[in-house]
C-alpha cells in the first residue's frame, strides 16, 4: 500500500499542476440559452413555414423570415434587453448555435444529394446543360462586374475584392432546386418534360455551383490569390469528384449491402449514409473545399443505391425538415438587420444586386433554353424557375460569413436576395408553364409511367430464391431470368440450414461436409438455370438458423419485393399445399411470393440439372382482380423474353335462377362483362410487348374447363394469381386453384401478395 501511494503521488501533482488545463464541462447558463433559443427558433420557424405553406409559398420563406423577426429587426427593436439575453453578442453562445446551423447545412445537402436523379440528368443531358451552362456563365459575369463595382463599405477585407467579386459571382449562379421541385409538385408538372428539363437544369446548376463555391471558399481561405491556389482548388475538386464517381460508387454501394445484409434496418441503412456524408464533407474540408460538396456527392451516391433504404430516406429528410433545416434558416435570418438595408445607400445597391442577379439568372436560362431547342415560353419557365434561390443561396452567404469574405451587410442584402426571388418563382412558374403545350410523344410517356407506377411487375427489384437445388427451383430460376432480361433487378440465391446437428463430434463434421456440399450444388445449378444478363447483381449464400423456414423469412424481412419459391419435390403432408416449410414462408412472407410446380419428374440421387423448358404458350386465368393482373404482368413479362403467346381466359356460365337479375336468363351480359375485363388486361400484356389472345370459357367448373383448355391448347406454363385463405396449418388459395396445382400437365405458378 505504502508502495502505491508513493506512485500516485507525482500522478496526483501532475492532475493539480495541469488543473487548469482540463476541459469543464458546459456551463448550466450556456446550457439553457441554447435550449431556449433552439426552442424559440424552432417554434416561429415552423409556424411561419406552415403559414406560407398554406398560401402556396416555400415553407422556407418563413423559415427565413422567423430569424429575420427574431433578429435585431423586429424583437431587438421592440424588447431589445429580452432579445440581447437570449441572443447574446458571445462568441461562445454563438459557436454552440452555429454547430447545429451546420449540421442543418450538411444535412439539407445530403437530403438534396438523395433526391438528385443522375439518370435523369443524362437523359435530358445536352437540354440541361445548355440551360445550366446559361444559367451559370451570364450570372457568374454579371455577378463579378457586380463584385468589383460595389463600394468599399460592403466589403469584409476592401483588400481581397478579387476574391469577393468571385464569390459574390458564385452567389448569383446558384439556383434553389427544392424550391423549383416544390412549384413542380404542387402543379402536378415533375413528370412532365419540361419539369424534367427544368429539374435537370438545375441539379446540373446546383452541381456546378457547389464546385465553384468549393475553389472560392479554398481561395479564401489561402487568403490570397495565385496560380497555384486555383490550381489546388480546382484539381482537388476535380480528383474527388473523379473518385467518388467510379470507385466511391462502388464502395458506397458495397457498404450499404454489406449494412443491409447482415445489420438490416431503417436505423442502420440510416446511420451508414450518415457516417459516410460527415466523413466525405470532412474529406473535402481537409482538401480545401468546402465540406458541403462532400456531403452533396455522398448523397447522391447514396440516393443511386439500390440498397438505401427508402424509408430510412423518407425519414433524414422528416428529421431535416422538421428541426435542422429550419434551425439552420432561422438562425440565419438572425444576422439579418433589415433596418440596416433601410439605409439609403445600401437599400439602393441592395435592389441593385436584386436586379443584377434577376436578369442575369433569368437571361441566361432563356438564352440555354433557346439554344437547347425549348419554345419561347418553356424559355421563360426555366428562367422564372432557375431565378429562386432559395436555401442554397443561404448556404453560400453563412459560408461567406463564416469566411470572413462578406460583412453582415452583404449577408443581409445576399439572404433578401435569397427571399424575393423566391417569393418570385412560384407565380412566374405557374404562369409560364401554363401557357406550355403537351405534345403527343410526352402524353404517351406521361401515360406510361402511370401504368408503370401501378404496375405490379415494374415494382420489383429485388428477388430472394430459396433454393433445395430441386426441378421446381430450377423451372422458377429459369423464369426470374426470362424476368431479369425485361426489367433490371438484384438476384439474391439462398440456401437455408437448420442448425440441429448430430450428438457426435465425428458426425457433426461429416454432416456439415454434406451440407456445404449440398449448398454448394443447390446454389450452382439456380445461377445457371438463370442465365442472366450481365449487368445484373446476383448474390449466393448460405445461412443457417432454427429452421430453415425462419432462415428464409429473416432474410425476407430485408427489403425484398418478390420470394420465387419450388413446390414440394417430394410426397407432401396431407396438412400442406406444398409443403410445411414453403407454405409457412408464403403464409409469412412480408412481399410478394410466387410458387413454381414444374411437374416434371424427380432425378434420383444428387441434384441433376432439368433442360432449358421451352415455354411458346402461357396461360393465364382471370377473374378481373388485381391478383389477376399480377399474374398477367408476370406472363407477359416472361413472353416478352421468350417470344410466347399469352393466352388470357375468363370461365362463365348461366347464373341459377334464382341470382338472374330482371328475369334476363341470358349469357350475353355476362358475356360483354368478361370481354371488357379480357380486353383491359389483355392492353396490359400488349403494354409490357406480350403477344396476346384472348378466349371466354363457358362451363360450370372454371377448373376444369381451365385444364381442359390448358391440354388441348398445349400450354406450357399456367400463371395464376390468387389470394390467401387463412387456414390453419396450411397454404389454401381457394379449390380451384388447388385443383389446378395439383391436375395440371404442364408447369404452374401462384402469385400472392400478402
Amino acid at each position: 500500500m505504502q508502495n502505491l501511494s508513493l506512485m500516485l503521488v507525482p500522478v496526483l501533482a501532475a492532475q493539480k499542476a495541469a488543473g487548469d488545463g482540463l476541459i469543464k464541462p458546459l456551463g448550466h447558463h450556456e446550457l439553457l440559452l441554447v435550449l431556449v433559443q433552439l426552442s424559440l427558433l424552432l417554434l416561429v420557424a415552423r409556424g411561419l413555414g406552415e403559414l406560407m405553406r398554406r398560401i402556396n409559398l416555400p415553407p422556407v420563406v418563413g423559415e427565413l423570415l422567423a430569424g429575420v423577426l427574431l433578429g435585431p429587426s423586429l424583437f431587438g427593436l421592440l424588447l431589445p434587453d429580452l432579445q440581447a439575453h437570449i441572443f447574446p453578442k458571445s462568441q461562445e453562445q454563438s459557436n454552440l448555435l452555429s454547430v447545429i446551423s451546420w449540421l442543418g447545412v450538411l444535412f439539407l445537402l445530403i437530403v438534396t444529394g438523395l433526391e438528385t436523379d443522375l439518370k435523369l440528368i443524362l437523359r435530358k443531358g445536352k437540354t440541361a446543360l445548355l440551360i445550366s451552362l446559361g444559367g451559370i456563365i451570364i450570372p457568374f459575369i454579371t455577378g463579378f462586374g457586380l463584385g468589383w463595382l460595389l463600394p468599399d463599405s460592403f466589403l469584409a477585407d476592401p483588400e481581397k475584392r478579387l476574391v469577393f467579386s468571385l464569390f459574390i459571382a458564385t452567389a448569383m449562379s446558384i439556383s434553389a432546386v427544392p424550391v423549383i421541385a416544390k412549384v413542380l409538385m404542387d402543379l402536378n408538372l415533375i413528370r412532365r418534360d419540361i419539369g424534367q428539363v427544368t429539374l435537370a437544369a438545375g441539379m446540373t446548376d446546383d452541381t456546378i455551383g457547389w464546385i465553384l463555391l468549393s475553389v472560392v471558399s479554398g481561395l479564401a481561405s489561402s487568403g490570397k490569390f495565385d496560380f497555384g491556389t486555383i490550381f489546388h482548388s480546382v484539381s482537388a475538386a476535380i480528383l474527388f469528384l473523379a473518385i467518388a464517381f467510379t470507385i466511391g460508387r462502388t464502395i458506397v454501394d458495397q457498404i450499404l449491402r454489406w449494412v443491409d445484409d447482415y445489420v438490416g434496418g431503417i436505423a442502420a441503412s440510416m446511420s451508414v449514409v450518415l457516417i459516410l456524408s460527415l466523413s466525405a464533407a470532412a474529406l473535402t474540408h481537409a482538401l480545401g473545399l468546402e465540406a458541403a460538396l462532400g456531403a452533396f456527392v455522398l448523397g447522391i451516391l447514396a440516393g443511386q443505391s439500390r440498397r438505401f433504404s427508402n424509408e430510412a430516406g423518407h425519414m433524414l429528410e422528416v428529421f431535416t425538415a422538421s428541426f435542422l433545416a429550419p434551425i439552420f434558416f432561422a438562425s440565419a435570418g438572425l444576422k439579418v438587420n433589415l433596418l440596416a438595408l433601410l439605409v439609403p445607400q445600401t437599400l439602393i445597391f441592395g435592389l441593385i444586386v436584386l436586379a443584377v442577379a434577376c436578369v442575369g439568372k433569368f437571361t441566361g436560362a432563356y438564352l440555354g433554353s433557346r439554344a437547347g431547342g425549348l419554345s419561347h415560353w418553356e424559355g421563360l419557365a426555366m428562367g422564372s424557375g432557375m431565378n429562386a434561390r432559395g436555401a442554397m443561396e443561404i448556404v453560400v452567404a453563412t459560408i461567406g460569413l463564416s469566411l470572413g469574405v462578406l460583412n453582415p451587410q452583404m449577408y443581409s442584402i445576399i439572404v433578401m436576395v435569397a427571399i424575393v426571388t423566391s417569393l418570385m418563382a412560384p407565380p412566374l412558374l405557374r404562369w409560364c408553364l401554363s401557357k406550355v403545350v403537351m405534345g403527343e410523344e410526352e402524353a404517351r410517356r406521361l401515360e406510361q409511367e402511370e401504368q408503370d407506377s401501378r404496375s405490379f411487375i415494374k415494382q420489383i427489384q429485388r428477388v430472394l430464391i430459396p433454393t433445395s437445388g430441386g426441378p421446381n427451383i430450377q423451372l422458377a430460376a429459369q423464369l426470374v431470368g426470362y424476368m431479369a432480361h425485361q426489367n433490371s433487378i438484384e438476384v439474391t440465391s439462398l440456401y437455408a440450414l437448420s442448425d440441429k446437428q448430430p450428438q457426435s463430434k465425428a458426425r457433426r463434421m461429416e454432416a456439415t461436409q454434406v451440407k456445404d456440399t449440398a449448398a454448394d450444388l443447390a446454389l450452382t445449378a439456380v445461377t445457371e438455370e438463370m442465365q442472366l444478363p450481365a449487368d445484373t447483381t446476383l448474390q449466393t449464400k448460405t445461412e443457417s438458423g432454427r429452421n430453415k423456414a425462419e432462415v428464409i423469412l429473416n432474410e425476407a424481412n430485408k427489403n425484398y419485393d418478390l420470394i420465387v419459391l419450388g413446390a414440394s419435390e417430394q410426397i407432401r403432408p396431407q396438412k400442406a399445399l406444398f409443403n410445411l416449410l414453403v407454405d409457412r414462408v408464403v403464409q409469412e412472407a412480408p412481399c410478394a411470393t410466387m410458387v413454381v410446380k414444374s411437374h416434371l419428374p424427380q432425378p434420383k440421387g444428387e441434384i441433376c440439372k432439368i433442360p432449358q423448358q421451352q415455354i411458346k404458350k402461357i396461360l393465364v386465368p382471370t377473374v378481373g382482380t388485381e391478383y389477376s393482373k399480377n399474374a398477367v404482368e408476370m406472363a407477359s413479362t416472361i413472353a416478352a423474353q421468350t417470344g410466347a403467346l399469352v393466352t388470357i381466359v375468363n370461365v362463365i356460365n348461366l347464373p341459377q335462377v334464382e341470382y338472374i337479375l330482371y328475369e334476363q336468363r341470358s349469357l350475353a351480359p355476362v358475356k360483354e362483362i368478361a370481354h371488357d375485363m379480357l380486353e383491359q388486361q389483355a392492353e396490359i400484356a400488349r403494354n409490357l410487348g406480350a403477344d396476346v389472345k384472348t378466349y371466354i370459357l363457358q362451363g360450370t367448373s372454371p377448373e376444369k374447363e381451365i385444364l381442359k383448355f390448358a391440354k388441348t391448347q398445349e400450354v406450357d406454363l399456367i400463371l395464376l394469381g390468387s389470394s390467401i385463405r387463412m387456414v390453419t396449418g396450411r397454404v389454401f388459395f381457394g379449390h380451384r386453384v388447388d385443383t389446378i396445382l395439383s391436375k395440371a400437365h404442364c408447369p404452374v405458378a401462384v402469385i400472392t401478395v400478402p
